[in-house]
């Protein structure tokens, strides 16, 4: 009974799946096997409680007793032959005996039918439904045991038992494989992509700035070599002249609106799915959601291509966010090519775990940030095994990628840093001030950015997507290129703030007087410093606007990540604290807070590329609210590792500030906005609610059931044509209302389609039996045995258990729903669905939220 999640046409291309949109159970005209529940629920207790202890030890001879408590939970599946067989009277094998089928083992020759597949699709989900863990764990594991015993038996066995052992370590090597080259290309496409909006090689086009000039020998990015030609010296101008400044301004807007719109039409005509970062989708699905395509090779290909483009287009996004959804897609297909990983939901996920943990580590060149990131931030179900093959793929990635050496130096990072000298105690109090901005403009991040997408998602706005990419394209075009910190890459900036001052360093960022080694032989620097005046307001400006045109960037219709931009906002803000700082340890080298560190013309004491550094931590912290991860990103991300405690001061300062202004970070902000049924673990329940208050139906509405031996094919065909239940409980009888088990609709549906296509003398009044035996003597035409595909095992709680507990079951034990009795008797049921909507509904503190559907 657990509720499907269907999207409109227009819901798909806005990429929202909506949380309530359907009522979550709807009564038929002529309901088909049902009986009362509350109010009636409190007559029901009464009578319970006056029958005292008459209570019938066990029904009959199918029904294996009570349902489990809480207390006596078990894995959702009794055996494999309860799952696949579909045998009906004088056709195929005979039956075997109760007792085998209800042991807790399969027999070998049950679990052979799991591959044979008789029905194809029995045992998977549908597009926007939520797995059942512990039912696809449980036929793993029942499979690994089969395999496991009879790998003695011949020498293929054998083989099949290594490949079984091996396969997920050679899946996630693939997925590593892959998943590194396919970062390296887009790494190098980006950087052309990227060139191309300042000039062009015209003896070799496809090479980008850096490598034209490594052709003619001149290896500094920022020489001007002949080789290179920007495109007003290719129009014959000259780059200092206005009609040069124009012609390259012009150049700049054209390709970026170009770069920008081709990758909205790409996005809008192929794969809707490849729009925005991915990461609240990704967490979606890693905790249990099917979402068909959003993992699909389209998807990959074109997110592939759009990000290339994003980028290029200078609109201020990332690839890095993008780069672990495109790391997904890859494990996503290669475990198709393993089916104990394709056809199996729950270990699929952990190739995905894997293959999320690659996506980081060749997106920043850090593969343990890689991991320690699918374990914090995406993934819902992380064993040991997982955390073992997250490590070993993000290392393979990793070497890949080192390899091939996109980024063009030996260090396989983005920004790659030089510092060696030890920072002061005292600058704990400056960094972890950098961490309560960064708090604040997280916060104000994310409100904003969640603000404008509702809007988006409320207006006509949203209708034109195309549009509003070229409009925002054109407009960050234009009010980019004027300022240098903006017109240059996200990345190359961030390297820059990033960067050290030396002593010939000649840019605006270090003109200005400031500690230096032999002051006698340095450069001499103004007293007023001009320069760094300007830079220092062209970085501002340049705050503003990064601030700002975020905030309408992030949600449009191409693939756009997160993390660039954020820590570009806290480098350019960390960068401006930093020099700050640096002057006033300059003019005060004998103070007491610099006494014994600085002194007049001596080295160096205050590095403004570290606050560049732990600005940029802390904002992104703000935002995302990661913090172990983050911080072994950050120092992996640079090589920093020394500077590991005003990481950690910062980011920790930052989640606080960040989580007293509102608890949800930027992802689980969009969870929340787009309606993705995400249960999060981190989340506290601190209402007194129980599981009568939350199971379905409530009021007079009827529970829909089947009953075990005297429902007619008739009787299911309707019930599934006039309900939309992803499950029916399966009880002895209407009177009786004793919990036999669960079947799922998809599985009903394939069974009842597939006994009609291959059965001879099946009618419309056959029975439908979920026991294993059939009543004798027999008259009448022959019935459906359906017990093979009946869950004889569902997870039950009585009706008083705390919906503390509950929340807690469907967290750690990945639950898609539990169903509630009263003395073994079946009252209702509550779904993943149900206990989202109360949460919300208790969180809003409204007096009847337990009692409102």
């Amino acid at each position: 009974m657990s509720h499907s999640f269907r999207l409109t046409a227009s819901e798909v291309d806005s990429h929202q799946i909506p949380m309530m949109e359907r009522a979550p159970f709807k009564t038929p005209a002529a309901t088909f096997g049902s009986f009362p529940a509350a109010p009636g629920y409190q007559s029901f207790i009464d009578k319970e409680n006056r029958e005292g202890g008459q209570r019938v030890a066990s029904i009959s001879s199918s029904y294996p007793g009570p349902s489990h408590s809480v207390a006596m939970m078990t894995s959702s599946i009794s055996s494999d032959e309860d799952m696949l067989d579909i045998t009906t009277t004088g056709t195929t094998q005979e039956q075997t005996s109760f007792d085998n089928e209800s042991r807790s083992i399969a027999s070998p020759a049950g679990l052979g039918e799991i591959t044979a597949e008789d029905i194809p699709g029995i045992g998977q989900y549908d597009d926007f439904q939520t797995i059942d863990w512990q039912r696809d764990l449980a036929r793993d594991r029942m499979h690994h045991r089969y395999i496991t015993k009879h790998k003695e038996e011949s020498i293929l066995s054998a083989v099949k038992a290594a490949h079984d052992a091996w396969s997920g370590w050679v899946c996630v090597l693939s997925v590593g494989v892959a998943v590194g080259a396919v970062a390296s290309f887009i790494d190098i496409g980006t950087t052309w992509m990227t060139d191309l909006k300042y000039g062009i090689c015209p003896d070799a086009f496809w090479f980008d700035r850096e490598q034209c000039c490594w052709s003619s020998n001149q290896t500094s990015f920022s020489d001007n070599c002949s080789q290179w030609l920007t495109w007003p010296q290719l129009f014959g101008a000259s780059d200092d002249s206005a009609g040069g400044y124009i012609l390259a301004y012009l150049f700049y807007v054209l390709w970026a609106v170009s770069f920008g719109a081709l990758a909205a039409v790409l996005v809008r005509m192929f794969a809707p799915y490849a729009s925005g970062g991915g990461i609240p989708e990704i967490k979606t699905i890693l905790s249990g959601f099917i979402i068909r395509g959003f993992l699909g090779k389209w998807t990959l290909l074109i997110k592939s291509i759009g990000i290339m483009l994003a980028v290029a287009a200078g609109l201020s996004l990332g690839k890095e966010g993008p780069m672990v959804h495109i790391a997904i897609c890859l494990g996503n297909i290669f475990s198709y090519l393993f089916p104990k990983y394709g056809r199996n939901e729950a270990k699929k996920r952990e190739i995905l775990s894997a293959a999320a943990a690659a996506g980081v580590s060749v997106a920043f060149g850090a593969p343990i940030g890689g991991v320690l990131f699918s374990l914090e931030e995406v993934s819902y179900y992380f064993p040991m095994k997982t955390l073992w093959r997250s490590f070993f793929c993000a290392l393979i990635a990793a070497f890949i990628v080192r390899t091939i050496n996109p980024y063009g130096n030996e260090h396989s990072v983005l920004f790659y840093v030089e510092y060696n000298k030890p920072w002061i105690f005292y600058e704990l109090i400056p960094f972890t001030a950098l961490g309560i901005l960064g708090g604040l403009i997280g916060t104000l991040f994310i409100r904003a950015n969640v603000w404008w997408s509702r809007y988006r998602k409320g207006s006509r706005l949203g209708q034109y997507p195309v549009l509003e990419v070229l409009a925002i394209t054109l407009i960050n075009g234009i009010v980019a290129y004027p300022n240098p910190y903006t017109r240059m890459s996200s990345t190359r900036l961030i390297y820059l703030l990033f960067s050290q001052c030396g002593v010939a360093n000649t840019d605006d960022l270090c003109d200005y007087n400031r500690n230096v080694t032999d002051v006698s032989s340095a450069v001499e620097f103004s007293e007023t410093g001009p320069g760094v005046y300007r830079a220092l307001w062209m970085l501002v400006l340049a705050l503003i606007f990064k601030c700002v045109i975020t905030v309408f960037t992030i949600g449009i219709k191409v693939p756009a990540g997160l993390y660039i931009p954020s820590l570009c906002m806290g480098a350019i803000m960390g960068r401006i604290i930093g020099i700050g700082m640096e002057q006033l340890a300059y003019h005060n080298p004998h103070s007491w807070i610099f006494h014994g560190e600085c002194s007049a013309g001596g080295e160096d004491c205050i590095t403004p590329g570290l606050y560049a550094m732990v600005g940029a931590a802390a904002v992104l912290g703000g935002i995302t609210r990661m913090t172990v991860a983050l911080v072994v990103i950050m120092f992996e991300l640079t090589g920093g590792v020394r500077y590991i405690v005003p990481l950690m001061a910062a980011v920790m300062a930052s989640k606080w500030v960040g989580d007293a202004f509102g608890k949800d970070g930027i992802y689980d902000a969009h969870i929340v906005l787009n309606g993705y049924p995400f249960l999060d673990n981190k989340e506290e329940f601190g209402h007194t609610t129980l599981a009568a208050d939350v199971m379905q139906p409530k009021a007079n509405k009827p529970l829909t059931v089947l009953t075990q031996d005297t429902t007619t094919l008739e009787g299911v065909e309707m019930l599934l044509k006039e309900t939309d239940h992803n499950g029916f409980p399966v009880v002895v009888s209407r009177e009786s209302q004793f919990l036999v088990g669960f079947v799922l609709r998809r599985d009903l549906s394939l069974a009842v389609a597939n006994a009609k296509r291959t059965l001879e003398g099946l009618r419309d009044d056959s029975l439908v039996l979920f026991t294993p035996n059939i009543p004798s003597p027999w008259h009448g035409s022959p019935p459906l045995k359906l017990r093979r595909i009946l869950d004889l095992a569902p997870i039950t709680v009585t009706d008083h258990t705390p919906m503390e507990t509950v929340i807690d079951m469907f967290r750690k034990l990945g639950l898609r729903q539990v169903l509630v009795t009263h003395n073994g008797r079946l009252l209702g049921i509550i779904t993943k669905k149900d206990v989202l909507r109360h949460m919300k509904q208790m969180d809003s503190e409204d007096p009847d939220a337990a009692n409102t559907n």
